[in-house]
């Protein structure tokens, strides 16, 4: 069977697109390895358009819903698998395929042809290696300032990471946050100067350099956190209840490297006007591409930008 279009994520991006597909009747799979993307484990999440507040389980839920309920001729889905390789022309066996089309291979040693391929894998929060980080994740401790941070009105926090990510996350804390203090590894932000000065320039506002972070302090949940000068050694506690981290994220694009043009960190290279790739026939969005700003609705949109770019680049050959 060839499919018109395969669908790899089950999060905001690769559930819009499959909505959209079922709805235009084009013949596409959906493979979800599962279901809701980072959110999932978000107690609340406030920004999700058209709802006030829901958990990430719930929202996960409701994606799958959403889903299966689109499911049918039009759209088949294959959840807990994962795609291992995309291939042009050939299968891992030789078998010759029709000309463009594409073999997409899953960990259960399946060998799909699709016409076209959307990727939407999103990507994963790179962990805070330090002591008591897992143990108070969730408890205190987040990877989502969007998400979390209104539950931390008036409280002292503190952001992990000096890129943009991290500056970014710092400003929306600042809008109801006691106070936040920004801690970075090394003696430069990797942020853009004029952010950087922007945010630093909020009276309840800290920054501290060259520091890592040893501890993360508490019992039920966040008390402190425990960093060390990285050139004196010497070690410090900070009383917060918050500590938001943002040291990066890593793109789920494996399966995609021997195939598509990907940037210095895996993401996928795209065109922010169509979600093309580098590669005639392949699609991406979401978090898994090198777009400016990563959101759950900003994925969503993205993803139904390309299935437009996608329904048109089949019914125009």
């Amino acid at each position: 069977m060839t499919y018109d279009l395969i669908i790899i994520g089950g999060g905001p991006a690769g559930v819009a697109a499959a909505v959209y597909a079922a709805r235009k009747k084009m013949k596409t799979l959906l493979i979800a390895p599962e279901w809701g993307g980072q959110s999932v484990v978000s107690e609340k999440i406030y920004n999700w358009i058209g709802t006030e507040s829901i958990s990430g389980a719930e929202l996960a839920e409701n994606f799958k819903k959403h889903a299966l309920a689109n499911a049918g001729e039009d759209l088949q889905i294959k959840e807990g698998r994962k795609v291992t390789n995309i291939a042009l022309g050939h299968s891992p066996t030789g078998e010759t395929q029709k000309e463009n089309n594409f073999i997409v291979t899953t960990d259960a040693s399946e060998a799909l042809e699709s016409k076209t391929i959307l990727i939407a894998s999103g990507s994963g929060r790179r962990k805070l290696q330090a002591t008591g980080a897992d143990r108070l994740e969730h408890k205190g401790l987040t990877y989502c300032a969007s998400c979390d941070g209104p539950l931390f009105s008036g409280q002292d926090v503190v952001v992990i990471g000096g890129g943009n990510a991290g500056f970014e996350s710092a400003a929306q804390l600042l809008a109801y946050c006691k106070s936040v203090t920004l801690m970075n590894r090394s003696d430069v932000f990797r942020a853009d100067e004029v952010t950087v000065e922007k945010v630093l320039s909020n009276p309840k506002m800290t920054a501290i350099k060259n520091v890592e972070t040893v501890e993360v302090k508490g019992e039920k949940f966040v008390e402190g956190l425990v960093y060390k000068d990285v050139q004196t050694s010497e070690q410090k506690t900070l009383n917060v209840t918050g500590v938001f981290v943002e040291i990066g994220q890593i793109p789920n694009t494996d399966f995609a490297k021997s195939i598509l043009e990907l940037d210095a960190i895996g993401r996928v290279k795209i065109d922010p006007k169509t979600q093309k790739t580098s590669v005639p026939g392949i699609w991406a969005a979401g978090d898994c591409t090198d777009v400016l700003y990563h959101q759950n609705n900003i994925a969503a949109g993205d993803a139904v930008r390309a299935l437009e770019d996608i329904y048109l680049a089949i019914h125009t050959k």
